[in-house]
């Protein structure tokens, strides 16, 4: 059985008229024939009923006909749907450092990705995408950077931060021992800025304010020797290797969770870029935000995916 005798029958059925059926599908009439002689021999049915004067459709030919229309028409749209993406432009994606090691696996098939080299922080990456720089971008937000941005969300990945010390200990550490370092240059840090002082509002963590772009790299490790006390890591340098005489300690009590959010424009009507948001998200499951004993910041959108008891 073949799509095209599928649709031939469904023509057929509709005119009840070879000639008119052959017509409508630009063959020749005996062509047509035998093209439903083959499919009712491959199907075991008799189809229609005819002879010089009528063609009308049998029992079994009126009860499979709503199949074959079916068939016909899902056809029909996966053609329309294949054309679209071939000549569909590249989904732009954006991100800050962290991004799924599997995502051209994700999208075969359903875009071309076009992914943005230039690496910037989680609002500028937002931003990016509402003023249509990008079509998508994974990245820091809070609802309220959705709302002022008019975009969505949903969740792709989850970092669960440890602090640094000095030593070789290696034991949990409460949040409320922990130092949390924000930078003045809210140009690059506001993200950082904003989480690391709601979880030290939340847990009783102390801030302390630095403006040499220390909260992440050599920099930060040279804090870290000269505060000689637990630091919350930035989620840049989460798998940073470490240098000599540093050590990474788990944080619990509560344990500080940074969420990755794929973020796209509300009203998005690019059914290309949709469907990217779906295969990226698809399984992702809450990623441990259903566990006890996290934290995410009470504006996190994703907060309901668990309990983020503070």
């Amino acid at each position: 059985m073949e799509l095209r005798q599928l649709r031939y029958f469904v023509t057929v059925a509709e005119e009840l008229n070879f000639g008119r059926a052959a017509e409508r599908l630009r063959i020749a009439g005996p062509s047509l024939s035998q093209q439903i002689k083959a499919l009712e021999r491959d199907l075991k049915v008799q189809l229609f009923d005819r002879d010089r004067r009528s063609v009308s459709l049998t029992q079994a030919g009126a009860s499979l006909l709503p199949d074959a229309r079916v068939l016909v028409a899902q056809a029909d749209e996966l053609r329309r749907r294949a054309a679209g993406l071939a000549v569909a432009d590249p989904v732009r994606v954006g991100y800050v450092n962290w991004c799924p090691t599997d995502w051209s696996e994700r999208a075969a098939g359903v875009a071309q990705l076009r992914v943005d080299t230039w690496v910037m922080p989680s609002h500028t990456q937002a931003a990016r995408v509402a003023d249509g720089s990008l079509d998508l971008a994974i990245c820091w937000v809070q609802n309220a950077d959705l709302e002022s941005l008019s975009l969505d969300a949903r969740l792709v990945g989850v970092d669960r931060l440890y602090a640094l010390c000095v030593g070789s200990d290696t034991s949990p550490v409460p949040a409320e021992d922990t130092l949390v370092l924000v930078d003045d240059d809210v140009a690059s840090w506001s993200s950082w800025n904003r989480y690391g002082e709601q979880f030290a509002a939340a847990t009783g963590a102390r801030v302390m304010r630095t403006d040499d772009g220390g909260v992440t790299g050599p920099t930060f490790f040279e804090h870290i020797r000269q505060l000689r006390r637990p630091v919350l890591n930035n989620p840049k340098g989460q798998d940073a290797p470490l240098p000599k005489g540093l050590v990474r300690r788990p944080v619990v009590a509560p344990t500080p969770l940074w969420t990755w959010s794929l973020v796209w424009r509300r009203g998005e009507e690019n059914a290309t870029v949709l469907a990217v948001v779906d295969a990226f998200t698809r399984g992702i499951g809450d990623l441990g935000l259903h566990d006890a004993g996290v934290w995410v910041p009470a504006d996190d959108p994703h907060r309901d995916r668990g309990d983020g008891g503070e």
